[in-house]
């Protein structure tokens, strides 16, 4: 009797661990994740970096690491995070130097291509992202041909910057966006957009109007696979970014009557959860006194057939 009690509580703190944490292992982290924290998310929020002390110290170990190991991808973070850091020339250097040991690395070009836009040189900028883009046509989700068009507009100027030059696509200017693309085709776009936008946000802070293009855009892509919810607060960071076309205002008064319904099943799983998970862990703390007291019982009933 004992010891199916003792396997029931178990079984049943086992649960509630399981329940409450929700969530697998996953692999350890690459030595780039470690200089941000990322939210994974329908949004693109901001990536969370490390302060500028213990970047610049991350950036060392990353030459260190290299000498001790000779694997390419430690000079690789280390360009990525001089990037963040702002050191744009230094960067460059050290993305030659990797180009230098070991030619054609799409990582590489990607990189080189950021360092040199965001050091104001767009025309070398587009020239190291064609060659990212041949190097691995599908590096980024296959969506290095929406930066190549971002740096064009950035030549051409902000009168240039609009959905067709960025994205070759326009989504109307009714209430709703509109478009002829298929499901699939929208899917693609959805994720394509969602990593050059990411990207650009972890190094680019309001405003920017290219951003705030690409974030509106991406709230009509997401409005259009019936994402509401998540469309509005992508519309609402294209404002934060500087998105100031009329059309915005029309397309964020689509939430109110729309995603009421919604709220309400999100507001009543939230609470079935709660409940539940109530639930669970009473039953566990339930069981672990009852067990406690079984084994109190059993070693005073030995200490007395001891005696």
């Amino acid at each position: 009797m004992m010891n199916k009690l003792v396997f029931m509580f178990t079984l049943l703190s086992i649960l509630q661990v399981r329940f409450i944490c929700g969530v697998k292992d996953g692999p350890p982290p690459s030595s780039k994740d470690l200089a941000y924290e990322d939210i994974t998310s329908e949004v693109p929020y901001e990536r969370q970096f490390l302060d500028k002390e213990k970047l610049e110290i991350y950036q060392h170990r990353q030459r260190y690491e290299y000498h001790r190991t000779k694997d390419l991808d430690f000079l690789s973070n280390r360009g990525y995070i001089l990037i963040v850091l702002g050191k744009y020339n230094e960067a460059i250097k050290q993305l030659k130097e990797i180009e230098s040991i070991q030619p054609g690395r799409y990582s590489t070009y990607s990189n080189m291509g950021t360092a040199f836009e965001m050091a104001g040189n767009n025309t070398e900028a587009i020239q190291w992202i064609e060659k990212a883009l041949k190097a691995d046509p599908k590096g980024r989700l296959s969506s290095e041909w929406i930066h190549i068009n971002i740096l064009k507009t950035h030549i051409k100027g902000d009168r240039y910057i609009s959905s067709m030059n960025l994205i070759g696509q326009d989504f109307g200017n009714e209430e709703s966006p509109k478009s002829s693309l298929t499901p699939n085709e929208l899917k693609t776009l959805k994720m394509q957009l969602y990593d050059q936008v990411k990207e650009r946000m972890a190094l680019v802070k309001p405003k920017d109007k290219i951003i705030a293009q690409l974030l509106f855009d991406l709230g009509n892509v997401t409005f259009l696979e019936g994402k509401k919810k998540d469309a509005m607060e992508e519309y609402q960071m294209a404002k934060k970014y500087g998105f100031y076309d009329p059309i915005l205002n029309k397309r964020l008064h689509l939430y109110p009557s729309d995603l009421l319904k919604v709220d309400e099943k999100d507001a009543i799983h939230a609470a079935d959860t709660k409940e539940f998970r109530g639930i669970v862990i009473g039953v566990s703390l339930a069981a672990l006194l009852l067990s406690g007291l079984i084994i109190f019982i059993f070693r005073k009933k030995v200490a007395l057939m001891l005696k």
